[in-house]
């Protein structure tokens, strides 16, 4: 499955109720421990963001993330590899299913330390939120041409915030 043309839009009150919707689904599949992470800008109320909702799976153990992974190929998903990003499996969703981003994550790994810092910080300071939604705002006509270009663009104020989070700067 193709991701989506890609747009930045308001936040939606319904991105909450639709992880819980995936979440429920997913987690009936999976044989192992775990625990299901609404993470992404989604899962910030008032957030811009692009309407695609994005999942952390969290299991305990190395050998826990690759029976996630079988687990997941039976319920139809497309094991992606890492994409680049050593500690996070991603997986691209089953035919029919609401396009999501899915990741399975072993906890204390840096990819989920990122990705529950960042939600963590933007749920609790607003102004922060707001000016990466902004951002957001302002690079989203790069999702048109060049969805990379838009990543690495708001990459500097990933880490900016990622350092506020984390009681630096």
């Amino acid at each position: 499955m193709h991701a989506p043309p890609a747009v930045v839009e308001p936040y939606d009150d319904s991105w909450p109720g639709t992880f819980r919707l995936l979440a429920d689904r997913i987690s009936g599949g999976l044989s192992v421990g775990h625990r299901l992470e609404h993470v992404g800008s989604t899962a910030v109320p008032g957030l811009a963001a692009k309407p695609i909702i994005d999942l952390d799976i969290v299991v305990a153990t190395a050998a826990d993330v690759a029976a996630a992974i079988a687990d997941l190929a039976t319920l139809g998903y497309h094991h992606a590899g890492d994409l680049g990003i050593t500690g996070r499996e991603a997986f691209d969703p089953p035919d029919g299913w609401l396009y999501h981003h899915l990741y399975v994550v072993q906890e204390g790994t840096q990819p989920l330390r990122d990705h529950l810092d960042l939600r963590n910080f933007l749920r609790s300071h607003p102004t922060h939120a707001q000016r990466y939604g902004n951002e957001k705002l302002r690079l989203a006509p790069l999702l048109q041409t060049d969805r990379e270009a838009y990543v690495e663009a708001k990459r500097p104020l990933v880490e900016e915030l990622l350092v506020l989070a984390r009681g630096g700067g």
